[in-house]
């Protein structure tokens, strides 16, 4: 497994710290690997192991650690000393009310903490409240394209055939131990039914299963178009399914927060305000979409789109679907004091899809830097305005 250096880099000046460090991401992205290379660093720096204690609540030996209570006399059993310790707990969401032994541990111990969890709401609740904010956050996504290429030792020469299978079957970490299209596929299955299961079904107790398969099944077909409750609502008419707004909303929440998808709201850039119509939602992998989606073909150019919004939150940016008063801009991403535009197209063809691209920055008056992402091997830059190669551009540092 590769080191995932993009994220360690952000999380290191927090080794020490006591703020909280909350790492989620979708079930199968990295997060316990990512505990594990921390883990690693902390003893490289002559960290006693004993002072190191890490629990996976997905380990069927840790199934009786059940709510607070278990997990504050099993942890304290550990901690002999006031010398800080480091507690690292994966997938926290399977213990009832595991915010209280945090708030703890925090509270009345020396120590720096680390938890994972496959749930968007883990901050939602009751920790956010108790902590007032002493946390940080850090959202972990599947592999990128160019942690692929470290990952397979891909050559230059190899990038576009590599950039082929990853956009049909994604960056899921797992599934490059497998050596076809069956075993790739049979695993993204069984890790889509997880993932439906245990981060939806079990934790929303959701009762129609049949329902929530169908609207799972239109977003995946959809990757990157504008939502409407409209679409959706005649898209399950024609599946001969029913729903009401309220039910449709609340599901879309479910499968937001488990992370198989991600929204993207839109955002005013001249009144510079986010709105409240029209979000995009895009697949988190590309692969599960592979295998899930229903039969309707897919625009090699929403594909695109959603590598390269994937590969912006990768990064660390706030992103989001920009709009002027005349155009729409694929990405608005925001990184601190950092903000870049960003269009994608398959091929600039001709020059109405020239005009076309480059023209959705016409009114934008900013000098902030503006992109143009395409398949083309030629550069188009113009006006100040950057063209890159799609593939180049994963690849930059």
């Amino acid at each position: 497994m590769i080191k995932r250096e993009e994220y360690l880099k952000r999380i290191r000046d927090f080794y020490d710290q006591d703020l909280i460090k909350v790492i989620t991401g979708i079930r199968r992205s990295g997060k316990s690997i990512l505990l594990k290379q921390i883990i690693d660093e902390l003893k490289e720096r002559g960290i006693s192991e004993n002072r190191i204690i890490y629990i996976n609540f997905e380990d069927i030996e840790m199934s009786f650690i059940k709510n607070e209570m278990d997990l504050n006399e099993y942890v304290k059993n550990f901690i002999k000393t006031e010398e800080k310790y480091y507690l690292f707990f994966d997938e926290i969401q399977n213990v009832e009310n595991w915010e209280k032994a945090i708030n703890s541990f925090k509270a009345t111990k020396n120590v720096s903490i680390f938890i994972t969890g496959s749930n968007s709401n883990l901050l939602s609740g009751e920790l956010a409240t108790l902590l007032s904010g002493r946390y940080v956050s850090f959202k972990i996504q599947p592999f990128t394209f160019k942690e692929v290429c470290k990952l397979k030792n891909i050559n230059e020469n190899e990038r576009d055939k590599a950039f082929e299978d990853y956009i049909k079957w994604g960056g899921m970490p797992q599934r490059f131990s497998f050596q076809n299209e069956q075993e790739t596929s049979n695993y993204l299955m069984d890790l889509y039914d997880s993932i439906v299961v245990k981060d939806i079904v079990s934790r929303y107790k959701v009762k129609d299963l049949e329902l929530l398969n169908k609207i799972l099944e239109y977003l995946m077909s959809t990757p990157g178009q504008q939502f409407s409750i409209t679409n959706i609502v005649n898209f399950l008419k024609n599946e001969n399914r029913n729903c009401s707004n309220e039910t449709l909303y609340n599901y879309l929440s479910y499968i937001s927060n488990s992370f198989i998808v991600n929204k993207a709201k839109r955002y005013d850039v001249k009144g510079k305000k986010i709105l409240s119509t029209n979000d995009k939602y895009y697949l988190t992998d590309l692969g599960l979409g592979q295998v899930k989606s229903s039969s309707r073909v897919k625009g090699i150019g929403s594909l695109l789109e959603n590598i390269v919004y994937n590969e912006l939150i990768s990064r660390g940016y706030e992103v989001f679907v920009g709009k002027t008063d005349s155009a729409e801009i694929d990405f608005v991403a925001s990184y601190f004091d950092k903000k870049i535009y960003i269009q994608v197209a398959y091929i600039l063809a001709d020059d109405s899809v020239v005009e076309r691209e480059f023209g959705a920055f016409k009114s934008v008056e900013d000098n902030y830097p503006k992109y143009v992402l395409s398949m083309d091997k030629l550069d188009f830059s113009q006006n100040g305005i950057i063209h890159k190669n799609i593939i180049d551009w994963l690849m930059e540092e």
